[in-house]
């Protein structure tokens, strides 16, 4: 954890120095230059060496400072400290950038209450340093993002030019809060905010579903650096979600072949994919989806079962039912308890697969799918009577003549399921009609059985009055 911070705060220290480090004087850059070589060979005499620097410059406390933010950068905390406190003796205690690095030297150290005691001394000697506001918001946000920001506010009122609701929707963001992050962003000029603020107010948007507003913050992003990867990644998810395919495909080339830095994982592969099902290219979306698999961040069953699913659909897009039908059982193998809608999405890829075959081929697909609902009425109690009328029209799909009953029992165990309701619902009535036209039709033409037949018919206009079929058995037009 604290090795993640370190290199949270030193990003931090990098964006936020600069102010500070253009104080040094034209003519000790040198020495500055001299001692960070000398920390990085680890020196064996390195306090011996450093004795000239420090008698060269102490009275000099920017310079000191500079040395202790190198000493900071190889994550030398006690000399760095030492460094910090030559800079504040040397400047009788004035040197708002000496503060800073004892701030940053505590949040290292996890000491968020010390380092937030150290931004506000920097804050008391240069009222108008943004960097010591943004550090003390930053330590602070984790016990109050909005006590944060309430900090961030005088800064306002010492810097009018300081883009303070940038540096708001950045504290928001860090914090998960994207709907403030967002309200903040907003107040701000784009014009004037960092292209790390316009990602996060992108992702924020993006995280909120607030699809064309993060298009749009990423496309001004791009129009400032057209081979951000940031960006680009952000322009290709949000016209993916927009469905806006083409688009989508040319920031994917963007992202992929034409950005600077561009680390890629399994999401960047995963939203590929999706943009070319849009598309309709699911040959090279199953390409996609396969990469997918293979990136190192691929690194749990709930990712893994996630990008199988989506190849488990492409194949089903090419209508290679074969294929579809292996991933999805891979899916489902996955997952710790598949839902009763996982089920039946398997016994669905049967029932297409089955439609698209002849002879044996589609007698066995139906029969793949009738076991699938099976399982799924034994699992699912409450899927019982949506099973059992799937397996009627199974049955009725492997038996079209009804010369072998198979759908029979399936039926009139759904008008023993619905048949009792007084209260019946559209699906509930469209399913005892069905089930009552298979029975009546089986009584009268299979089994030459007109009162059984009748029975039914009168049950059908019963809760279907106008019903044809049932009036012409029962002789009443």
């Amino acid at each position: 954890m604290k090795a993640i911070k370190y290199l949270f705060i030193a990003a931090l220290t990098a964006g936020f120095s600069t102010a500070a480090m253009a104080q040094e004087a034209t003519g000790t850059k040198a020495d500055v230059d001299a001692v960070k070589k000398i920390i990085s060979s680890k020196p064996a005499d390195l306090d011996k060496q450093m004795k000239s620097f420090y008698k060269a410059n102490k009275k000099n406390a920017e310079i000191l400072v500079a040395f202790g933010r190198e000493f900071l950068a190889v994550k030398d905390t006690a000399n760095a400290k030492t460094y910090a406190n030559y800079a504040l003796a040397a400047s009788k205690h004035k040197c708002a950038p000496a503060f800073l690095l004892l701030g940053d030297i505590e949040a290292i150290g996890d000491n968020g209450g010390q380092a937030a005691a150290m931004y506000e001394q920097a804050i008391y000697v240069d009222p108008k340093n943004p960097d010591a506001y943004y550090k003390y918001a930053n330590v602070y946000r984790k016990i109050s993002p909005a006590g944060a920001v309430a900090k961030l506010n005088e800064l306002r009122q010492q810097r009018p030019d300081v883009a303070v609701d940038a540096l708001a929707g950045r504290i928001y963001y860090m914090s998960n809060e994207f709907d403030k992050a967002l309200e903040a962003y907003n107040k701000a000029d784009k014009n004037q905010m960092e292209e790390r603020d316009l990602s996060d107010y992108a992702m924020s948007a993006f995280f909120k579903q607030q699809y064309e507003k993060a298009l749009e913050v990423a496309k001004f992003g791009l129009s400032k650096n057209p081979r951000h990867a940031a960006f680009n990644r952000l322009a290709f998810f949000n016209s993916t979600e927009l469905k806006k395919f083409d688009d989508a495909l040319m920031y994917a080339d963007a992202l992929f072949n034409k950005s600077d830095s561009a680390k890629f994982s399994y999401y960047d592969y995963t939203y590929y994919g999706n943009a070319l099902i849009g598309a309709k290219q699911p040959q090279k979306a199953i390409e996609m989806y396969e990469l997918a698999l293979k990136q190192e961040d691929m690194d749990n069953k709930a990712k893994r079962a996630g990008v199988v699913k989506q190849l488990s659909d492409a194949y089903r897009d090419m209508e290679d039912f074969p294929n579809a039908i292996k991933h999805y059982k891979d899916y489902l193998a996955s997952m710790e308890k598949p839902t009763a809608n996982d089920l039946a999405a398997l016994a669905g890829l049967h029932m297409q697969h089955g439609a698209i075959l002849n002879a044996d081929a589609q007698a066995e697909a139906f029969k793949m799918a009738d076991e699938t609902y099976a399982d799924l009425a034994q699992k699912y109690e409450n899927a019982v009577e949506y099973a059992t009328f799937m397996r009627a029209r199974v049955n009725g799909q492997m038996d079209p003549d009804q010369s072998k009953g198979l759908a029979k029992p399936f039926y009139e165990k759904l008008v023993e399921l619905i048949g009792p309701k007084t209260d019946l619902d559209n699906t509930e009535r469209a399913r005892l009609i069905e089930s009552y036209r298979y029975l009546i039709s089986y009584y009268f033409v299979q089994k030459d059985d007109k009162v059984t037949g009748k029975q039914y018919a009168e049950k059908l206009l019963s809760i279907d009055p106008e019903n044809e079929i049932a009036k012409q058995v029962l002789g009443t037009k």
